[in-house]
């Protein structure tokens, strides 16, 4: 059964080939052995991601866990990965529209045994090392940005940062965005950020009874991290950068599947899946 249905999956290849630099061949004899496809390596980054499972693990004979590493370092240092979210980012606000009028922020620990740059002792794990994930959603939960820290990092230092990400839409933004926070983000601090941002904002209290409002849709984002993508629940990969390719390959797989469940009821195309997705 493959990682990812294949009416997801493929427009995404499509898009991602698109993406790849051609390969200049350099040696001198031309004797080199046949180069693995870039598509078998895409098949076996996806798998890895969904599953989790180690390099080594999902080598065969027909690639090497080192040619995956090599490829993936290749594509993440001409910014394939994040080219690929945008470009699904912008065909759903194309297709269905981002709400950018409301955001929500939320913080998302996660394990990180193998520690690294994006790593620290977990509050909530008994002093294990562990990552936090600060994510923000639109008003759907569609992801549009995401900082990674170590999981003794607080939530609200995370907050400037994380808003940073919209600048990858521009000046097409709402005149007036509502920002929606828990009570970790409950200070003065982060409502004089908001403020200088010309941002509004609702957030929790402290020490009142559970909030929810419209935050709810980052509680739910953080959810297909965790449990759709393995490699995000339990984060074994020691450099940010690679965590952050993960990251933005999975956002691509979000979205493409929000994308093409909400436009299944709107659009006509010869490769519609015969049910909602």
């Amino acid at each position: 059964m493959p990682a990812v249905p294949s009416s997801i999956i493929e427009p995404l290849w499509h898009q991602f080939e698109a993406l790849i630099p051609p390969v200049i061949d350099e040696h001198p004899l031309g004797c080199h052995r046949p180069r693995v496809a870039d598509r078998v390596v895409f098949d076996k980054l996806v798998q890895v991601l969904v599953l989790g499972v180690a390099y080594v693990k999902i080598a065969d004979s027909t690639c090497s866990a080192t040619t995956i590493r090599r490829r993936r370092d290749d594509w993440i240092r001409y910014g394939i990965f994040d080219e690929l979210e945008q470009i699904c980012l912008n065909a759903y606000d194309k297709m269905i529209g981002l709400h950018l009028e409301d955001l929500s922020v939320d913080g998302c620990i996660v394990k990180a045994p193998c520690g690294g740059e994006a790593a620290g002792r977990s509050p909530v794990d008994r002093g294990k090392q562990g990552t936090k994930r600060s994510l923000m959603v639109e008003g759907r939960g569609i992801p549009i940005g995401c900082v990674t820290a170590g999981a003794n990092c607080h939530d609200s230092p995370l907050l400037a940062p994380t808003l940073d990400r919209l600048a990858r839409f521009g000046f097409d933004l709402p005149e007036r965005i509502t920002v929606h926070l828990d009570a970790g983000y409950d200070s003065g601090k982060t409502r004089d950020l908001l403020d200088t941002l010309g941002c509004d904002y609702v957030i929790s209290k402290k020490g009142t009874p559970l909030q929810t409002g419209a935050r709810w849709v980052v509680e739910r984002t953080n959810s297909w991290h965790t449990r759709g993508f393995r490699k995000l629940q339990i984060c074994t990969e020691v450099r940010a950068r690679v965590i952050a390719a993960f990251i933005a390959l999975a956002n691509a797989v979000i979205t493409t599947r929000r994308l093409i469940r909400e436009a299944w009821t709107r659009y006509r195309w010869d490769t519609r899946p015969t049910r909602r997705p």
